[in-house]
């Protein structure tokens, strides 16, 4: 008898519909009755609760490959999860662009380094686009974890795309803005992403 078979018979068994069962495993009806179609198993943590909640043990209510899957499953899980709070935390990390003394300030017959709040070497047109940059993608970072943490898979979609459109404007503007210290960093932290993407691609 397979996992799905095995849940619907427990459930009955007890007198649960699957509204009550979700309620009592904290998961949605839809979990339940994906679960019971035979299109997805529950993680490590609502298998614990099911085998609790019925007294049986989770070999009686995993076969040996169901098991195995189960664990391969829930490892690719995580790594993907993983990979996706990297993802924003590199978006949030451009706060340095703004801390950071990577601007030319000239102070009579030389050129010192400022930090963006100090720097006043262009217009404020310009200043506006800076500023304007690095707040969204420090705003996407914290909303890439955000979603991550709450399972907003579609939202972190969004925000995952809208990053690495923000990374290639990025670095053309301060590249044409002639910041070769902003460029480089913008640059190195752009690959970063990329790299952190592709394998979080590979936890598929």
């Amino acid at each position: 008898m397979e996992f799905n078979e095995k849940l619907q018979q427990l459930r009955k068994q007890n007198n649960l519909t699957q509204e009550q069962l979700a309620e009592q495993l904290y998961v949605s009806r839809s979990a339940i009755s994906k679960w019971e179609s035979g299109k997805g198993y529950p993680n490590i943590e609502s298998l614990k609760c099911i085998a609790k909640l019925f007294s049986v043990s989770i070999d009686e209510l995993l076969s040996g490959e169901e098991l195995i899957s189960l664990a391969e499953t829930e490892n690719r899980s995580n790594l993907k999860k993983i990979y996706s709070f990297i993802s924003g935390i590199l978006d949030i990390i451009a706060i340095a662009f703004i801390v950071l003394p990577l601007y030319g300030k000239s102070d009579g017959s030389y050129i010192h380094s400022v930090n963006l709040l100090s720097f006043t070497e262009t217009t404020w047109v310009m200043l506006i686009i800076y500023w304007a940059i690095f707040i969204t993608m420090i705003g996407l970072g914290f909303a890439t974890v955000l979603f991550v943490h709450f399972e907003k898979e579609s939202s972190y979609n969004l925000t995952k795309k809208s990053s690495v459109v923000i990374g290639v404007l990025a670095i053309c503007f301060f590249a044409a803005a002639r910041e070769p210290y902003v460029t480089t960093l913008l640059f190195l932290l752009f690959v970063m992403k990329i790299y952190v993407l592709m394998k979080q691609g590979q936890t598929k």
